[in-house]
């Protein structure tokens, strides 16, 4: 009777054999830490035998215990060099060995009716943030004690309860190089297959196809959804998701100033697109197989989503890039020469950058005055972010007051007007970071905390804007030119000069001052100044948006991803080693 209520040992140590090794494996449930390194036998002793370690297993199996606690302080990184520490939350599963029924025994290879061995699969972490599910199998001396290491393993795993058992996955067949169904099949199912993950594939069959089967389907069904393709499919699955999530909670889309319901339902991106901003910016690395194990280990990050309006309709969401002039000009020269592929943003940038024309308009903006840090203080947002995670609190004191009716009247609050020509104003909710430009167009831009990054160039001459466009591949300052503003901003709206000299004063689309022109005459300046061009489109998020007076707002933290943000490129170290 005692026994059964005894509790669980807090380490449980053993000398098991990986290939022909006998290695010291300790499991520290307390920590939920799993750790192995070799056994190195003394001169004349049998190395070889599975599960067996002579007379030397009570000093080994003390030896095990007196380390547990602090045994990765004196690991090396690789087996069987030294030894490794998986963190039970990066192991992916745990299950019987899958053996073909022989195993080497005393340097010959013997047949088992029934092996004695568990495998662990688990993350290994490569460079540049690449993850690969690596494999390691033990075995026991006898079943008892097999049937013991994959009970406390199993039981630690399903503690996991974040992680998802059932996906609904859109596949993009068409996006970046048509590999989309390939990628899924060759490197994704096998590892959901692996981890147990049930999934239902959708392969889309026309645009918007993701977007429009999320406002029919059963959320509820599902842990997630997974997303096989580009920036442009991501996009159709955030629109779905978001906007079903509105119409079930009754939330008027056409009011800017409506603030929208959080959606609880991650969602997985498995890159497969010509840039893949998004995962780059959330990962740090466009890598399917990466972006799959996230997805698997049930990470969590906050996103903040820009709704965009004119006057009181509704447009578009955006999660990364809202830009207007230089970027637009790109993304419409780009998707007249689709057949290039992703050659064509190339050759689109060129042939902008060449035509040098810059646009006059008016900015009204409203700063984000609670943000804890500015878009040059070069502090880049990581995984567990300081400013997000004080932006969260921010934004559950918020909905508080909101709930209690002391919201605050956002329309009453200063906003600042600029009047001028630029070659681009560009509105960063992320670092839009990729792998062309690794740093992105606001490097210190962070993926939640409720603001976005106002870039503004002015008209300059093309060598001047050459510079600041080679500033995105190198880690110079780009907003250190005369020319170049930047604000950390929480909504803005931008108003073409014609735009406000053939409308009527009742239908500006000015949030601050409603009604007032903003402007008195059309340009009349030379061609050659550039100002030729009337009009450009905006780019959002890699999608053509015609309309050109428009409004954004930030919504704090609306999604969430299957990621963590960009990690440390530290090692990680599991604890220190223990005084016991």
């Amino acid at each position: 009777m005692e026994s059964a209520l005894r509790p669980p040992a807090p380490v449980l140590c053993s000398v098991l054999s990986v290939k022909d090794r006998s290695c010291e494996v300790a499991l520290d449930t307390e920590r939920a830490l799993l750790s192995w390194r070799e056994v190195r036998p003394r001169r004349g002793r049998d190395r070889s035998r599975p599960g067996t370690g002579s007379s030397r297993t009570g000093s080994c199996l003390a030896r095990v215990f007196r380390r547990a606690r602090g045994i990765t302080g004196n690991f090396s990184q690789q087996f069987p060099s030294g030894g490794r520490s998986v963190p039970v939350s990066e192991i992916i599963a745990v299950g019987e060995a899958e053996i073909d029924g022989k195993y080497c025994h005393g340097m010959k290879w013997q047949h088992m009716c029934k092996p004695h061995a568990f495998t662990v699969n688990y993350v290994q972490r490569m460079k540049e943030h690449r993850w690969r599910c690596k494999a390691v199998t033990f075995w026991c001396s006898d079943e008892v004690l097999c049937c013991h290491w994959l009970h406390a393993l199993n039981n630690l795993l399903e503690q996991q309860t974040y992680r998802p058992k059932h996906l609904l996955v859109y596949i993009n067949p068409y996006g970046g190089k048509r590999k989309g169904k390939q990628i899924y099949e060759q490197k994704v199912a096998p590892l959901f297959s692996i981890a147990s993950i049930s999934t239902e594939v959708i392969v889309t069959e026309y645009a918007n196809h993701a977007r429009d089967n999320l406002y029919e389907i059963d959320l509820e069904k599902y842990d997630g959804i997974v997303c096989v393709g580009g920036d442009g499919m991501f996009s159709e699955v955030l629109h779905g998701l978001v906007g079903r999530v509105q119409k079930d909670m009754d939330v008027d889309l056409n009011n800017p100033a409506a603030a929208l319901s959080r959606c609880d339902v991650r969602i997985g991106i498995i890159p497969a697109g010509s840039t893949d901003c998004v995962c780059f910016a959330t990962v740090g690395i466009n890598d399917p197989v990466t972006s799959a194990l996230h997805i698997i280990l049930g990470d969590s990050q906050p996103l903040d989503v820009c709704s965009v309006h004119r006057k009181k309709m509704f447009l578009k969401y955006s999660v990364s890039l809202l830009g207007y002039g230089f970027y637009g000009d790109v993304l419409k020269g780009s998707e007249r020469n689709r057949w290039l592929g992703p050659a064509r943003y190339d050759f689109s940038g060129i042939k902008t950058f060449l035509s040098h024309h810059c646009y006059e308009g008016t900015v009204s903006f409203q700063l984000a005055k609670w943000a804890a840090g500015t878009p040059r203080d070069n502090a880049c947002c990581m995984s567990g972010c300081h400013v997000c995670r004080k932006s969260s609190k921010q934004l559950e004191e918020y909905e508080r007051a909101r709930a209690c009716g002391l919201e605050r009247n956002e329309a009453d609050e200063d906003w600042t007007t600029i009047k001028g020509k630029f070659m681009a104003i560009n509105a960063a909710s992320m670092s839009c970071a990729c792998p062309r430009s690794p740093k992105g167009l606001s490097p210190a831009a962070h993926l939640a905390d409720g603001a976005a990054d106002l870039i503004l160039v002015r008209k300059c001459s093309r060598l001047n804007l050459l510079r600041h466009l080679i500033r995105h591949t190198n880690d110079k300052d780009q907003f250190d030119f005369p020319f170049v503003e930047v604000y950390r901003i929480k909504t803005f709206q931008f108003t073409p000069k014609h735009f406000e000299e053939e409308e009527d004063d009742t239908e500006s689309t000015d949030l601050g001052i409603p009604g007032k022109k903003n402007f008195a005459q059309i340009c009349t300046d030379h061609p050659s100044c550039g100002c030729s061009q009337v009009n450009s489109i905006w780019n959002c998020d890699g999608e053509t948006l015609d309309q050109t007076a428009i409004e954004m707002r930030v919504h704090c933290q609306l999604i969430k991803l299957f990621a963590r943000g960009i990690e440390d490129q530290k090692p990680v170290d599991y604890g220190t080693p223990s005084r016991v």
